[in-house]
């Protein structure tokens, strides 16, 4: 599957992009807020089904994947993404993210989505912001980072009314 951004195009993950984001994936500066993207977990996301791999012209520049709460009292999704460092602050994030959020309420249906980066990861809630996402709260001790010390999460979210 393919989804068109304007400047992105998210294909479905493929075993052949496991060792260039492998690769990205192991950059100090992307692996500070996500540790372990390394070829295991890829192939795991590879068979999950859930996980696109962000291209820009014409270059693996990061993934994308999403889950789902499919409980009709609870309906939303929510998604996460990397981008390797020489592909950050073009606006290739905020692309990104607008066109899985499309997909996420056009196609799946929802009308809810939610994103929690690092509560430190100013780069990350900017791109977040500038598709409509608005915080709800800060998740006290939410993520382990790669130290081992227990960091905050900010959640944030959107209703589909919301995209920009």
């Amino acid at each position: 599957m393919e989804l068109h951004g304007d400047r992105v195009v998210l294909r479905s993950l493929a075993e052949e992009h496991v060792p260039v984001l492998a690769d990205l994936g192991g950059d100090p500066e992307v692996a500070r807020w996500w540790a372990g993207i390394d070829q295991p977990y890829l192939l795991e996301e590879l068979a999950a089904g859930l996980s696109f791999t962000i291209v820009a012209d014409g270059e693996i520049a990061g993934m994308i994947q999403y889950y789902e709460e499919l409980d009709p009292e609870f309906r939303h999704a929510g998604m996460d993404l990397f981008l390797g460092t020489p592909f950050q602050d073009r606006g290739l994030g905020t692309d990104t993210v607008r066109t899985m959020a499309r997909y996420l309420v056009r196609e799946r249906g929802h009308h809810r989505l939610i994103i929690d980066p690092a509560a430190d990861n100013e780069r990350a809630i900017r791109c977040y912001e500038k598709v409509g996402f608005r915080p709800v709260g800060i998740m006290r001790e939410y993520w382990l980072d790669p130290d081992g010390v227990q960091r905050d999460g900010l959640l944030l979210d959107v209703l589909a009314s919301e995209l920009a």
